[in-house]
Parts: structure tokens; sequence; C-alpha cells
């Protein structure tokens, strides 16, 4: 069996980390991801893909990364499930095994 992705994106935030009950550190962020080809309009439209971070690597992504930043994300998708109003909803996301900062914003310009 196989589970693995990889992208490479833009933040479309600064990320933050906060604490679990548990004490572990975790950040929660986007990246919005172009896609490889056109609308019917001629243009290129991207993807925002949640994307969570555990422990040191939420911790190096908030001290070194800011919006706008391309990332490269190794990871697994994973999918979870939750109640709300006597319904069963699912969400799916990214767990990031691996991140590479790929550019910094801010010295290009």
């Amino acid at each position: 069996m196989l589970n693995q992705i990889v992208l490479v994106g833009r933040l479309t935030k600064d990320p933050e980390v906060r604490e679990t009950e548990n004490g572990k550190k975790v950040s929660r962020i986007t990246l919005a991801v172009p896609r490889s080809y056109k609308n019917t309009d001629g243009e290129y439209e991207s993807d925002f893909i949640s994307c969570t971070l555990w422990t040191g690597i939420a911790e190096n992504t908030a001290e070194y990364c800011r919006k706008g930043d391309l990332l490269g994300i190794k990871g697994r998708l994973e999918t979870r499930t939750y109640e709300k109003d006597e319904e069963t909803k699912y969400v799916s996301e990214i767990i990031a095994e691996k991140v590479t900062f790929l550019s910094n914003k801010k010295k290009e310009e």
C-alpha cells in the first residue's frame, strides 16, 4: 500500500504554531498550488490545500517562512470524521512528513 503526496505551492498566510492539550506543537497551513492547465477563460486556477505540520516541522516552518513563500511538502493524505448535528462529517488533509523551503518571496522583491 502507498499513501504519499508531494506538493509545491505558496503559503496563503504566515504559519502559526499552537500547542495541543497534550503539549504537542502543531501548525495548520494552506498551500496555493497552481493547476497545470488553463480554465475556459484561459487562466490558471489554484487549489488551496490544507496541510498539518507537527512538532519540529511546525516550529521551523513558522520561524523561517512567511505568506507567499514557496514550499515543497512531502506527506500523506489522512481522512478523519466527526459528528455535527447528528451527521457524520469527513475531513481530508495532508499530514506533512517533510517540508522543503524552496524560495523566500522577500528576497526576490
